[in-house]
């Protein structure tokens, strides 16, 4: 069994501040961490390995430092890291960046065989557009399975996986065949926790780096320029006021919200 996670590093959330006259996330001193929600595709991934066999690749797309990220990968059970690291690449929207991760990921499948079940994040926690994992899911014209809460059942020999995913309003069990996307919840699973052997392990890993050299990237359809969306602003919603809660009997209720609402409707004039 060959899984391949595509992870990213992104800032810790808990720590994220936004420039109000830019729009843009301050990203300076602010610790960087593996995308939470990919943190449990590649738990999802080593338990596959730990029963079958096989190895986890992980792929990432960004500067130099996400190595620690892809490190991290590594500690928690990954076999292989690669880096997709390119000017090129720079400011890529999710487009963009599943095309580019799309063409790393045949480089790996190149060098490792056959990917059986391809593992991402539903989302990153930095963009929230949950579009990656399913715009590769869709270059690769493979079965796609998205939130992920419950692997049911892997069944290499007869080439399926069984698993619940979260929808709105309730949960559904899907059997797709393999290969597959799957995008995880945070539900899926519990993180295991590394132990100094296996951190040490990831500290000597090499860090395969993958580039516009090494890889049959097209520059134009990647990159800035080559992405067909724009962020415009990223801010934070104004505060709203406390609201407040009235107890009484219906007439009560009704008077009440009347002399609450009155100033409202005569100043938009619909009294």
């Amino acid at each position: 069994m060959h899984s391949l996670v595509f992870i990213k590093q992104v800032p810790d959330a808990a720590q994220v501040r936004v420039d109000y006259h830019t729009g843009t996330l301050i990203r300076e001193g602010v610790p960087a961490i593996i995308n939470p929600y990919d943190a449990h595709a590649i738990e999802a991934a080593v338990q596959v390995k730990d029963k079958f066999g096989g190895i986890v690749s992980v792929l990432s797309m960004g500067p130099p430092m996400a190595e620690e990220a892809l490190r991290k990968a590594l500690s928690m059970g990954a076999d292989k890291a690669y880096l997709l690291c390119d000017r090129v690449f720079a400011g890529s929207d999710t487009w963009a960046t599943s095309y580019a991760l799309w063409v790393g990921a045949q480089k790996i499948i190149e060098e490792n065989g056959p990917v059986n079940i391809f593992w991402a994040g539903k989302q990153a926690i930095d963009g929230d557009t949950a579009q990656t994992g399913p715009g590769l899911a869709t270059r690769f014209n493979i079965p796609l399975v998205t939130c992920a809460i419950k692997i049911i059942e892997v069944n290499p020999e007869k080439g399926y996986v069984i698993a619940q995913r979260l929808i709105e309003g309730g949960f559904e069990t899907l059997q797709v065949s393999m290969p597959c996307m799957i995008t995880t919840e945070k539900e899926l699973n519990t993180l295991r926790f590394s132990p100094l052997p296996d951190l040490i392990r990831a500290a000597k890993s090499e860090i395969h780096v993958l580039n516009s050299n090494n890889v049959k990237i097209d520059p134009t359809k990647c990159g800035l320029k080559s992405s067909p969306t724009k962020v415009k602003r990223v801010f934070v919603p104004s505060k709203r006021e406390r609201g407040e809660t009235i107890e009484a009997s219906i007439d009560d209720l009704a008077r009440v919200l009347f002399e609450k609402l009155e100033p409202v409707l005569k100043q938009m004039g619909r009294i």
